[in-house]
């Protein structure tokens, strides 16, 4: 009786209704069965399009209706594991296995309830929490052919907070990523850039012919607010999935760059620090610092080597004013963007997917269509295994104060121009 337990319940963990097919109802054994056939094939064939078409595969699993029917799935089979342990627990009859085996298949059958019938649980409350992000980030829309080759996508750093009134980009990036490699060419533009161009199919050229030209009240980072001003200027941004701010930034950056962009992430700054505690920190190979505002005490100070740094630091790392030049900044924010990039994992996602995801939903807002995001995904694979080229459109390669947009935007020419294999 112990061995024809044993049996029951392992068959029953591996293939559901296979016990009630030998020893109990085997209409509804057949039923469980063939649910669980259909499970394996969905699995299998998930498996091989995963292998074989990448890009596809994400961006079906990133599809709402997709993740809906998923969840619906596995709240179906957890129910159906849960139903067939419990049945396959009175067809086994411990009471009739020798006593020395009762308590070691009782543990077996709580750790089945435990494996499969919270794990498939989980999946489903995490499918729904994935649904739900995705659905209050990403913008609607279709997926969309790159420019020449790449696409171009605007990173923002915006420093609201109680102590400002407004919003402006502390941190200006542009993302060019190679569509067929993933490789990420990242370039950074200074918030107190002066004088940015605008082309003439702009709606900022009426207004500014010769460029954003009215001295210190006109560096590039208080183009946000004074768009958000002026909406009229972008009738159609809200209906987008954008903002004027948003809009405008990404016409000073073409102009700055001479890239076209497609589209833009802006990361709340003040939120920022939970995100990266979310990843259970980031490592980072610091500058040494101390940490304060100019003209204020010291509050504390990052010593120089790779450390691992929670939220707050991090934050402090990227943000710092004290005896710290915008530039110096700006080369501290791009060392945090590539250890995110770096160091969030699979493990990672599984292990603390709900902090990320209320982080996320908290901390950013893109134009970036959800139907994009299984393609961005794969281009983001591809991009952890290759080196990121940076070029800093600061001085002395360029004068923030009288910069030569000419020479800038050769220097992004060829930085992104295809290598030869």
């Amino acid at each position: 009786m112990a061995k024809r337990a044993w049996w029951l319940l392992g068959l029953n963990l591996l293939i559901p209704g296979s016990a009630q097919l030998l020893a109990g109802d085997r209409r509804w054994g057949r039923f469980a069965v063939g649910s669980t056939f259909v499970l394996w094939g969905i699995v299998i064939a998930a498996i091989l399009l995963f292998a074989l078409a990448r890009p596809v595969a994400l961006t079906i699993a990133t599809n709402v209706v997709t993740l809906w029917i998923a969840q619906l799935g596995l709240i179906f089979y957890a129910a159906l594991w849960l139903v067939t342990t419990v049945n396959t627990l009175t067809l086994a009859r411990i009471v009739k296995a020798a006593p020395r085996a009762r308590g070691a298949l009782a543990g077996f059958v709580a750790l089945s309830l435990v494996v499969a019938v919270g794990g498939t649980g989980w999946a489903a409350w995490a499918t729904g929490i994935g649904r739900d992000t995705l659905g209050s980030v990403f913008a609607g829309g279709f997926i969309e052919p790159p420019i020449d080759g790449r696409y171009n996508i605007l990173l923002l750093g915006g420093d609201a907070g109680p102590d400002r009134i407004g919003l402006r980009p502390d941190s200006i990036s542009l993302a060019s990523v190679d569509a067929g490699t993933g490789a990420v060419t990242m370039i950074g533009v200074p918030r107190n850039l002066y004088n940015a161009p605008f082309s003439e199919d702009s709606p900022l050229w009426e207004e500014w012919p010769n460029g954003f030209d009215c001295g210190d009240d006109c560096l590039i980072s208080y183009l946000y607010p004074w768009a958000e001003e002026h909406p009229e200027l972008y009738p159609r941004a809200e209906r987008d999935g954008s903002t004027p701010g948003l809009e405008a930034m990404k016409d000073a950056v073409e102009g700055v760059t001479g890239l076209e962009v497609q589209y833009t992430v802006l990361i709340d700054m003040e939120g920022f620090d939970a995100l990266i505690d979310a990843l259970g920190g980031i490592v980072v190979d610091a500058e040494p610092m101390q940490l304060g505002v100019n003209g204020g005490p010291v509050v504390g100070e990052i010593v120089a080597g790779e450390q691992r740094m929670n939220g707050d630091t991090a934050l402090w790392y990227a943000r710092n004013r004290y005896n710290i030049t915008d530039f110096d900044r700006m080369r501290h924010q791009r060392q945090i963007q590539e250890a995110i990039l770096r160091q969030i994992d699979p493990a990672t996602v599984v292990t603390r997917f709900r902090d990320i995801a209320n982080a996320g939903s908290n901390v950013v807002r893109t134009d970036i269509p959800q139907s994009m995001v299984g393609l961005l995904s794969d281009l983001a694979v591809k991009a952890r295994a290759l080196a990121i080229v940076d070029v800093e459109l600061t001085p002395p390669t360029i004068d923030n104060v009288e910069p030569d947009y000419e020479f800038a935007r050769s220097l992004v020419a060829d930085a992104v121009a295809p290598t030869e294999p």
